[in-house]
């Protein structure tokens, strides 16, 4: 080969090379879904032309094609792995086309996201109700010990609160000297009871002993031993603890001054807050068992006594008084307690394992199962709560089967999130009549940088988009309705939402262009 056949052969070589990266670029500026090739058979967005019918062999299933659930809108005529992600492609079957409101699933799907299913069925709730309080004392065990006359304390055998007291321990020795006279009064009528009307001023002299505040003990020791007793000797009227304590020695003290606040132990009350929904389960009576982390292995038992008529703005509890037994004393206020409610059974209800329940925040839904690997959420209204159940109040049916396990797969699998959206607009259209397509729509937010713009698709490679658990591709959207704004051209960092379209393909509605979305 002479010199110049090796020039012309190299620059052909040059201009072959150019050419296939320029139309590797001409193919990435049309957006082909993504910037990396696809399994031999893939076919445009919502286009199925180039696709025949194939039965799927483990269903007996008509497949219509096959495609990845990260992107729904590129699809593909044979079984493989996503070009997109390291997963198996997932068949979109024939009698599915016109089910919107439901999940297919293949059996091998099911097997893989392990997807369990329980029969709704009627029963009790019998529900336990778990809360949290604090001891506290017995309010109606509670004793005041007062000065019963004008006096001093000449002595004191309790000298410091919550000193242990035991019933009829003497707490202190008062001297009273408005005592003196009624009872000298009382002695010198005793000595003249033989004259005439002796009797009658016998018992009034009595009487003014018990105004001056002599309890009926010492009125019969001043009868029986005939002398004065001006001291008094003040005792505890129950076991317990001195909780105040008013009385000093040498201190000089009125009639009616509180000198000791004793409470007792033998029963106590647990405050315990209770949420508004568990509330209405409780009623004042109710058994409770306690147990405390002071006295692990011990429970304690009682009831409930009352149940507050204030709600806790804060925590949004209501409080109920439980009042428990304490024969040994050992509980004592202050202490944190765990307890548990029973209430009484209820008539026959629904009931579904509560982990069926997907809570939405606006509504409360179950996955039934429809046979055949059919699947499909259903609004319902849930109840009372216990035992891992949860009471159903509308929306199922005895002997109904719901998906009890997995079934936030089934949400990931089948875009669950859609079909809600799918499923209000159509409440609301049933509702308010004819209304445009774009309401009620779900959008996706993302981020990126304008890779080609043509006619009928903008290509962006764009970074995460979590609402739709996309990591950073590029790809087609469809331009919004009204045309892109001037201001958005090819290399352009830009801001934007997206809305799935019935072909299964992704329509711009807002795009903006943002400094830092190229950061």
């Amino acid at each position: 080969m002479n010199s110049t056949s090796m020039i012309i052969a190299l620059l052909v070589a040059g201009i072959v090379g150019a050419g296939g990266y320029s139309l590797y670029q001409a193919g990435l500026h049309k957006g082909q879904a993504m910037a990396m090739p696809g399994p031999a058979g893939a076919t445009a967005p919502g286009d199925v032309s180039g696709t025949s019918t194939k039965i799927d062999p483990a269903t007996g299933r008509k497949v219509l094609y096959w495609h990845d659930p990260m992107v729904p809108g590129q699809r593909f005529d044979k079984q493989g792995k996503s070009p997109f992600m390291d997963m198996e492609l997932v068949p979109v079957y024939a009698d599915d086309a016109g089910n919107s409101g439901g999940i297919s699933i293949s059996q091998g799907m099911r097997q893989n996201l392990g997807i369990r299913t329980t029969e709704v069925r009627k029963g009790k709730l019998g529900a336990t109700v778990e809360a949290v309080g604090n001891v506290a004392y017995n309010e109606r065990d509670i004793v005041l010990v007062q000065a019963r006359g004008n006096g001093f304390v000449e002595k004191l055998y309790v000298r410091a609160p919550l000193d242990p007291v035991k019933k009829g321990q003497r707490l202190a020795e008062l001297y009273v000297p408005d005592w003196v006279a009624a009872q000298e009064e009382y002695l010198s009528v005793k000595r003249m009871k033989q004259e005439l009307g002796a009797a009658g001023l016998l018992d009034a002299a009595r009487q003014r002993m018990r105004l001056a505040g002599m309890s009926e003990d010492q009125i019969r020791l001043v009868e029986t031993s005939g002398r004065t007793h001006p001291r008094l000797t003040v005792t505890a009227p129950i076991d317990g603890f001195v909780t105040e304590l008013g009385a000093r020695e040498g201190m000089t003290v009125a009639n009616g001054a509180q000198l000791f606040r004793i409470n007792g132990l033998h029963t106590v009350w647990v405050n315990a807050e209770l949420a508004e929904n568990v509330a209405a389960q409780v009623r004042p009576g109710t058994a409770v068992q306690a147990s405390t982390p002071a006295l692990p292995g011990t429970v304690f038992t009682g009831k409930v006594g009352a149940l507050l008529p204030e709600i806790n703005a804060e925590t949004r509890t209501i409080k109920a008084r439980i009042e428990l037994a304490n024969p040994s004393g050992a509980l004592v206020p202050g202490m944190f307690a765990t307890v548990s409610l029973r209430p009484a059974s209820s008539s026959e209800v629904l009931l579904v394992p509560s982990e069926a329940v997907i809570q939405t925040g606006k509504r409360s839904l179950v996955i039934v199962e429809q046979g055949d690997g059919q699947f499909k959420p259903v609004e319902v209204e849930p109840g009372a709560e216990g035992n891992g159940q949860t009471e159903i109040r509308r929306g199922l049916e005895a002997g109904q089967k719901v998906v009890a396990s997995g079934q936030f797969l089934l949400d990931s699998e089948a875009s669950l999130k859609g079909l809600e959206a799918r499923m209000s607009g159509a409440a609301q259209a049933a509702a308010s009549g004819p209304a445009p397509s774009t309401a009620a729509v779900q959008t996706h937010h993302g981020v990126g940088k304008v890779e080609a713009i043509t006619k009928g698709e903008v290509t962006i490679s764009h970074g995460p988009i979590p609402s739709l658990r996309w990591p950073p591709m590029t790809m087609g959207f469809k331009p919004p309705p009204a045309g892109l704004p001037d201001t958005v051209r090819v290399g352009s960092s830009v801001s934007f939402d997206i809305r799935p379209t019935e072909d299964g393909s992704y329509e711009i509605v807002r795009i903006v262009p943002d400094a830092g979305a190229a950061k």
